[in-house]
């Protein structure tokens, strides 16, 4: 009996303190119903943002990206080195990415200007050797690392005060690495939304059988917002490629329960699942949404997700094919309900939605704080241009 009554109100104290918490963090959060749209926030550029797998740019090749619209040419040279310039010639304006890779150079494909890893016009064949060379393009700063290529849209004054991401379970060798990398046609703050509210698993219903969502803990920063969760299985058995990422369920010895922890750090996000009695997180995913087009209604997902091997050798290379058929279906159902949502904006041309729940409010307040207003679609960047022939 005293044991009932002890679990009782241990359970009280935990629903008060959660009640408690979650009202002080959603009175606070009352004033992002004043702030702007945040459909209409663009993704702040003064960040690290991957914009290639490593594999699809090959020695001698350039590639075609964008960041919110702005083209940005990808350059592997013959040494392997790899530079991002703007993808467009200064002299007609066409695509650099289409020209020729010539040593450590670009050569435009129409008339062979060509230009060096920081954008500058360092020749012109036609051009009479006594007079000064064209203005060049914008260059990025660019790093390669986990697999992704990485640029620096942003302002070059704050360069270095943009922290570049530390994923430590991409180079631990214990940890087998899925590569996401698909186009969802969204803003991306409903990527954001969706993986950071778990009261959604209604959705995978069919994939997962019935969970229920247990909010935990909140913390938040100036640029970051993070929430614990743990789950119950309410309904149906366990799919076979969740078992094999996650762990069975069982009962631990040392006690304690299972342990999401999501994470929005501006501008990345990630997912952690620590199974009970365990120190080290069987499933952790970094994910990133680099913003397409200029109107940011489409989003680049490139995302890490790390399973933790099993104790037995190999084992990780046949449980492979269940894990990838599990998630697939999972991001298929976030994919198609993240769209249907852009859908709603784009018809509304407003954000219309009732957010009750305090933690999206929160990160609704960092995504508004972080980002920065949405310009004209009209509006081009005239940087180093040049309308006057040489």
């Amino acid at each position: 009996m005293d044991g009932a009554v002890a679990r009782n109100s241990e359970a009280g104290n935990h629903a008060t303190h959660l009640r408690t918490q979650l009202a002080s963090f959603g009175a606070d959060s009352t004033a992002a119903e004043h702030k702007p749209d945040l459909r209409k926030t663009g993704s702040h550029p003064d960040h690290w943002y991957p914009l290639a797998r490593s594999r699809d740019l090959k020695r001698g090749k350039s590639i075609g990206a964008a960041f919110a619209g702005e083209p940005i040419a990808l350059v592997r040279t013959g040494s392997g080195t790899v530079f991002a310039i703007e993808d467009r010639c200064a002299h007609r304006q066409v695509p650099l990415h289409q020209g020729v890779v010539k040593g450590e150079t670009l050569q435009c494909s129409y008339h062979c200007w060509t230009y060096d890893k920081t954008g500058k016009c360092v020749n012109v064949p036609y051009l009479d050797k006594a007079k000064s060379l064209p203005n060049g393009v914008r260059g990025y700063p660019c790093r390669e690392a986990y697999g992704l290529i990485f640029v620096y849209p942003g302002d070059p004054a704050r360069l270095d005060s943009a922290v570049f991401p530390d994923v430590p379970s991409a180079l631990d060798p214990n940890y087998k690495t899925r590569y996401l990398d698909r186009e969802v046609r969204c803003h991306y703050s409903f990527m954001h939304e969706n993986l950071m509210d778990m009261n959604h698993q209604f959705l995978h219903r069919r994939l997962m059988g019935g969970i229920r969502t247990v909010f935990l803990e909140l913390r938040r920063g100036d640029n970051w917002v993070e929430c614990d969760y743990t789950f119950a299985r309410v309904a149906g058995k366990q799919p076979i490629g969740e078992k094999f990422i996650i762990g069975g369920g069982k009962k631990s010895a040392q006690g304690g329960r299972d342990l999401m922890t999501i994470r929005t750090g501006y501008p990345y996000q990630s997912l952690k699942f620590t199974p009970k009695g365990s120190d080290h997180p069987a499933l952790d995913l970094w994910n990133v949404y680099v913003p397409v087009d200029r109107e940011q209604r489409a989003n680049h997902t490139y995302g890490l997700m790390m399973v933790r091997k099993p104790s037995l050798p190999g084992a990780i290379h046949l449980l492979w094919p269940f894990i990838i058929w599990f998630t697939e279906g999972i991001f298929a159902e976030d994919r198609t309900i993240v769209e249907q949502e852009q859908r709603a904006f784009d018809l509304q041309g407003a954000d219309w939605n009732q957010e009750i729940f305090p933690i999206i409010k929160e990160l609704r307040n960092v995504l508004i704080r972080q980002g920065v207003p949405l310009t004209s679609q009209f509006d081009r960047r005239t940087d180093g241009a040049s309308t006057d022939s040489p």
